[in-house]
């Protein structure tokens, strides 16, 4: 049970606590004083995302910290698999900074929101006031008879293999989708792909091919600038190697007799070693020079070929024509294979199909078997609030298709009063009626759970006088065996409660802030008288208020 209540810089609340006894508990206040603001803090330790706008104090951190009472045997193992700290009086935190970061804590272990909402699910619910609209839901009317056949394990399940068969489905469609886009463009593709292939790219020397085609392209200039100037360096009369050996001859004579001399003659040697190299380099270049015309346009083509398939493909080099290459096969391969891949995920969806079908069968008969169940109880309880002559009937239809939650729609029929026909609660109900199916809901799905504490934000709305007294009694009979927190304006209910909380809106120095506060026995009675008669107090109303504590 939820023992402690502490809250720090949050909404209109500065710092307040709150100790929580076990039994009924009834809070009362005006509209606006803040009762809401309230909730808003406990779901937050219910592990709902924080808002940085609900700081008071926007330089200051808030904090809002929850006591809980827990049984060893009902969470040992949670603590144990989660690695935390196991305390019977567990303390649960949460943290928002100014930042807007926000942070949780189990017994001053860090955890994660998800691990945070584990636990608290079992801990605590909050019956908002626009919860009550959820029973016309068909999702909320499947849930609820699935919650009270014990089917979460079951649903897990299913879900599974439901995900698994969604999953395969999609996958099979997009494969038919690629078959029939892919067969379309395949014959285009085959015609790029072999042609690529063709071009052989991988041994391609694309600069030396170009080199080698523009040689032969010039052969006839260059052969005539080399010849000339092998004739220049070789002639027998005049070339330039003769001249050289000339020099050579007469230096040879004067280096005898001088150092710098036969230093010039070294240099000129080296000069005349150069040409005779340059001479024999002309001569095997001369040689190459020599055109072969099918050669030559074996070349041209072949370059021809090379800028047509960069122009084709947008690409710039032959790394990216091989690139563009290697995709096409790969698509090719793809479109050979997919029709294999189709066959595979289509024996998927067969065993996911048969495994689903017996998930679903399991879930369906169990449905069938508690509707009733559940139908009885209902009627039970509404027949001690003023509704005795109610008709409800809860339907398990079959559907054709795998739906996330089996094969069958769930849906509440209803009626109020014996002569009327039994139709779709969204039909047959009043607001006054929906209050008290959902406190009758609310009662037998606490009691299935095993839950420790239940939070009721005027689930009592739309009723008034004896019905809303046997509400309050309701309340007190489910407090016997859970905590109840009660949040009403009705002083039937109020009365009923083991100990009343007051949220009162206070103004201080030009600031309002929200407190609560416990109510002595005499404070009580003027609480509920004045909800009886309003703001001007009779004794007449305080009368009526000590009567209902009877």
């Amino acid at each position: 049970m939820l023992k402690h209540l502490s809250i720090r810089n949050y909404a209109l609340i500065d710092h307040l606590n709150l100790d929580l006894p076990n039994g009924m508990i009834t809070i009362t206040g005006e509209t606006g004083a803040g009762k809401s603001i309230m909730l808003g803090a406990l779901k937050l330790v219910l592990g709902e995302r924080a808002d940085l706008k609900s700081l008071k104090n926007s330089d200051e951190k808030c904090i809002i910290e929850a006591d809980f009472l827990i049984k060893k045997n009902n969470f040992l193992s949670f603590f144990i698999e989660h690695d935390l700290e196991f305390d019977e009086n567990t303390i649960i935190r949460r943290e928002i900074l100014p930042s807007g970061k926000s942070r949780a804590f189990i017994n001053d272990s860090p955890v994660t929101l998800d691990i945070l909402q584990k636990l608290t699910s079992r801990l605590l619910d909050i019956h908002s006031q626009f919860e009550t609209a959820q029973l016309l839901n068909e999702k909320f009317q499947l849930d609820l008879l699935d919650h009270f056949s014990s089917l979460q394990e079951d649903k897990n399940e299913y879900e599974k293999i439901f995900t698994q068969y969604h999953l395969e489905n999609r996958k099979l469609q997009e494969l038919k989708d690629r078959l029939l886009t892919g067969s379309k463009d395949q014959e285009y593709s085959k015609y790029l792909l072999e042609e690529l292939e063709k071009a052989e790219l991988d041994e391609l020397q694309f600069d030396e091919l170009q080199s080698n085609f523009n040689l032969m392209k010039n052969s006839e200039f260059l052969a005539q600038i080399l010849s000339e100037s092998k004739q220049i360096i070789d002639n027998e009369d005049v070339g330039l190697l003769q001249q050289i050996q000339v020099i050579i001859s007469r230096m040879d004579k004067a280096s005898q007799v001088s150092i710098d001399v036969e230093k010039l003659l070294e240099r000129i040697n080296g000069i005349k070693a150069e040409l005779q190299d340059i001479s024999f380099e002309s001569e095997n270049l001369l040689e190459k020079l020599e055109l072969d015309p099918i050669k030559f346009e074996e070349y041209n083509q072949k370059i021809n070929l090379i800028h047509s398939l960069l122009y084709k493909h947008k690409v710039s080099d032959i790394k990216e024509l091989i690139t563009v290459r290697d995709d096409l096969a790969k698509n090719h391969l793809d479109l050979e294979q997919i029709e294999s891949l189709i066959f595979e995920s289509e024996k998927k969806i067969e065993e996911c199909t048969e495994i689903l079908s017996k998930r679903a069968k399991i879930l369906s008969s169990k449905r069938l078997e508690n509707a009733p169940v559940l139908e009885k109880n209902i009627l039970k309880i509404l027949s001690n609030l003023g509704m005795d002559k109610s008709q409800i009937e809860i339907k398990v239809d079959p559907l054709k298709d795998f739906t996330p939650s089996g094969t069958d729609k769930v849906s509440i029929l209803f009626s109020a009063n014996v002569g009327m026909p039994i139709q779709p609660i969204v039909k047959a109900i009043s607001g006054g009626e929906r209050s008290r199916v959902m406190l009758a809901i609310k009662k037998i799905m606490a009691e299935n759970v095993e839950l420790p504490t239940l939070i009721l934000d005027e689930i009592d709305t739309g009723v008034s006088g004896r019905i809303a007294n046997e509400m309050g009694k309701l309340m007190r009979d489910m407090s016997k065996s859970m905590q109840i927190v009660t949040i009403t304006h009705l002083p039937q209910v109020a009365a009923k409660g083991k100990v009343q909380l007051k949220v009162e809106k206070q103004e201080n120095m030009g600031k309002t802030t929200t407190g609560v506060r416990k109510l002595s026995e005499e404070e009580r009675i003027e609480e509920i008288a004045q909800l009886i008669s309003g703001s001007d107090v009779t004794e007449s109303a305080r009368q009526q208020a000590i009567e209902l504590f009877k």
